[in-house]
Parts: structure tokens; C-alpha cells; sequence
């Protein structure tokens, strides 16, 4: 499979299928197909048509971005992921805040995506849809406690890449797609600690 085409390609499984999209029918439909996918060429996804390569330093909040990513505390942290798929939720010192979508395990990232696309700004899902994703807000709704594993502080100067911005309509693919790239644990031992924190 063409990692570039790889959107167009589950989208018309998808349509196929008669999956409606964002849906939970749809989330589900997405998590158990990308499941089988064994790997993904992350360079190959971020030059897709679906995700727009923009500047690093000028993340726009509410928006689910991916990029390669090399942490300043990578020796003291017990784990971390090199590329995040991250929700970006406001500006931070030197940087930005984002929910990284990859540390929740597939079934409670769907749950969390479900309640995170009840919030966007509206409902075209087209470039002008962002979610409502300010710390302050999803603190305060019990549907979205899954934030907290997520919720992490990204440097610019260790942001290894532009940023990938992905389209909206592809949120639930981007979601769900088998882009993690864990250093010091496995994806079983970061979701075990996750659920943890929940």
C-alpha cells in the first residue's frame, strides 16, 4: 500500500462500506481496519494531500497536527513517542500545549474523539473547522477526562519537522492510524500506564 495514497484509499473502503463518517459506527469501522496494518511510512503520511505542511512555530489552536519530535527531558522521561499526533490546545513557554493522541489505548482514543468532535467550532469539517480544545474547557467535562495521559508541553526548538496539519475530514483516519513511535516502552506498557492516570 501507498502510504501517501493510504486516506484515499481506507476512505473508499469506508464508503464502500456504508460507513457514515463521524460517526461511532465510523470510529469503530476505522480502529478495527487500521488495526491490520502493520506499518506505516510516517514521511510518506505527512507529504499526503490530506496533511498540509506548515511552520512549526505557528500552530494554530483546535487544529490535530503530526510531526517528529525529539524531547529535552528524552533521558528522564520513562517513555515517549518521536512522532505525536497531537491536538493542539494553546500556546506554552517556548512552544506549544497538544493531546497526543497515540497515549491513549484505540478503544478510549475513539471514546475521546467522540467527545472532542461534539466540541468543534462547527460542522463542516472542512479548513475552518477546529475543535474547542483549551485546557480550561476540557478540564471541565467529565466526557473528556481522557486528556490527561495526552496532555503534554512541545518545544519548538525540539519540534524536528514542519508541522503536519491534517484535514479535518480526516481526523478519525489520522486517529487511528498505526503512526506511534514509542522510545523506552512498548504501546502496551504506555496505554497500561495511561489507563492509570484516567
Amino acid at each position: 500500500m501507498v502510504d501517501s495514497k493510504l486516506f484515499q484509499k481506507l476512505e473508499l473502503e469506508a464508503f464502500r462500506a456504508g460507513i457514515t463518517p463521524r460517526t461511532e459506527e465510523s470510529r469503530a469501522w476505522f480502529r478495527t481496519r487500521l488495526r491490520q496494518l502493520r506499518r506505516v511510512n510516517r514521511l510518506e503520511v505527512m507529504k499526503s494531500d490530506e496533511v498540509k505542511l506548515v511552520n512549526k512555530s505557528q500552530p494554530l489552536i483546535g487544529t490535530m497536527n503530526m510531526f517528529f519530535y525529539d524531547p529535552k527531558t528524552k533521558d528522564t522521561l520513562p517513555f515517549y513517542d518521536r512522532f505525536p499526533l497531537a491536538i493542539i490546545s494553546g500556546p506554552a513557554p517556548g512552544g506549544f500545549y497538544g493531546m497526543n493522541l497515540h497515549y491513549l489505548p484505540p478503544v478510549l482514543r475513539a471514546k475521546f474523539l467522540g467527545a472532542l468532535m461534539d466540541l468543534t467550532n462547527n460542522t463542516k469539517f472542512d479548513d475552518t473547522t477546529r475543535f474547542k480544545a483549551r485546557y480550561e474547557m476540557i478540564n471541565k467535562i467529565r466526557t473528556l477526562r481522557y486528556y490527561k495521559p495526552c496532555f503534554k508541553h512541545y518545544l519548538f526548538a525540539h519540534v524536528k519537522s514542519r508541522l503536519g496539519r491534517v484535514s479535518p475530514a480526516e481526523w478519525e483516519i489520522a486517529t487511528f492510524m498505526p503512526t506511534a513511535d514509542w522510545a523506552k516502552a512498548s504501546g502496551k506498557e504506555v496505554y497500561k500506564v495511561s489507563r492509570g492516570m484516567i
